[in-house]
C-alpha cells in the first residue's frame, strides 16, 4: 500500500469531522490522494517539462487529499466535507450556475435574501420556506403532477453581505448550493450568483425531460433572478413577465453575465 493510501485510510477510519479548514469530503480526499499520488510518481519519473508539470499537479491533488482543504471550494463557498461520506447521499445530477446584475447593493440583497421567508415572493416554484433556527429551514416546493416535495436544509457557510451556502438534510429532495453578492464590474449595482447542485426527483432521466420540455432547474433559476431584480428595483413583478414574447424580445441587458453549466449524466 502508497504512503498516501495508508494516510487517507487511516483519516478515513477516524472518521473525519468537518473543521473551518475541512471543505472536501472523504471519498473526494481518497480519489485526490491516489491521483495525486500517481501523477507525482509519473513526473519524477520523467524528465521533460510535462513531467513538472505532472510532479506539481500531483503535489496539488496530494495536498488536497490530506489536509480535506480546496482553495477553489473556498472561493466558490462548497463544502462537501460531511461526517460520514458514506452515509450521505450528495448532490450531483445536475449543476447550474446563473448571475444577474441587480441595482440594490450587496448588504440590501444579503438581507433580504437571508430572509427565506422572502423568497416565494420570487420563486415561483416555492411554496413556503419556514425558519426553524438560525441555520435551519424547512421547505416546501410545487412537485411534478401536482404534487408537494418537501425539505430541511441548513446554512453550513455564510458571510454577511458576501454569501450564504445551505445543503438539503432529510426530505424528499438532496441539493445544494450557494447564493454570492459582489459589486458589478462598471456599475453600482451588485452581481448575484447562483450556484446550485440539485438530485432530480426520479433521478438522471428525469433530470433530462425536465430539460426537453423547458422545466429544468437552469431556466427556473434564470426566471426567479429576473423576477427578484424586478422586486427588488421596482417592488413588484411586472405582469408581462408571464409573456412568452415578451421574455424573448425584451430581456435585460444584463443577462449578458449569466452563465450556466448544466451537466447530467448523460452530458458527462
Amino acid at each position: 500500500m502508497s504512503l498516501n493510501s495508508e494516510v487517507l485510510s487511516d483519516l478515513n477510519r477516524s472518521g473525519i469531522k468537518p473543521t473551518p479548514n475541512i471543505n472536501v469530503g472523504n471519498i473526494e480526499r481518497i480519489a485526490s490522494a491516489v491521483a495525486g499520488g500517481g501523477l507525482a510518481i509519473y513526473g519524477l519519473s520523467r524528465r521533460s517539462p510535462l513531467g513538472v508539470l505532472a510532479t506539481i499537479a500531483g503535489v496539488a491533488f496530494l495536498h488536497r487529499g490530506v489536509t480535506g482543504y480546496c482553495d477553489a471550494y473556498k472561493r466558490l463557498g462548497i463544502n462537501t466535507a460531511e461526517i460520514n461520506d458514506a452515509e450521505a447521499e450528495v448532490a450531483r445530477d445536475i449543476h447550474v450556475e446563473k448571475s444577474i446584475v441587480i441595482d440594490k447593493s450587496p448588504a440590501e440583497l444579503y438581507r433580504f435574501w437571508r430572509e427565506f421567508e422572502n423568497l416565494p415572493r420570487f420563486m415561483d416554484h416555492l411554496e413556503s420556506v419556514l425558519n426553524i433556527s438560525a441555520t435551519r429551514s424547512h421547505w416546501k416546493v410545487k412537485g411534478p403532477i401536482g404534487s408537494t416535495l418537501e425539505w430541511d436544509a441548513e446554512i453550513y457557510n455564510e458571510k454577511p453581505d458576501e454569501l450564504i451556502a445551505w445543503r438539503s438534510l432529510e426530505g424528499e429532495v438532496t441539493n445544494a448550493g450557494s447564493v454570492h453578492f459582489q459589486p458589478a464590474d462598471g456599475t453600482t449595482g451588485t452581481l448575484v450568483k447562483v450556484v446550485l447542485n440539485y438530485n432530480a426527483p426520479g433521478g438522471k432521466v428525469s433530470a433530462l425531460l425536465a430539460k426537453l420540455f423547458g422545466s429544468e432547474p437552469g431556466q427556473m433559476i434564470e426566471q426567479d433572478l429576473r423576477r427578484l431584480k424586478q422586486v427588488m428595483e421596482a417592488g413588484e413583478i411586472a405582469m408581462v413577465e408571464d409573456q412568452p414574447s415578451a421574455r424573448a424580445e425584451d430581456k435585460p441587458a444584463e443577462q449578458a453575465h449569466d452563465q450556466e453549466v448544466y451537466r447530467t449524466a448523460g452530458a458527462r
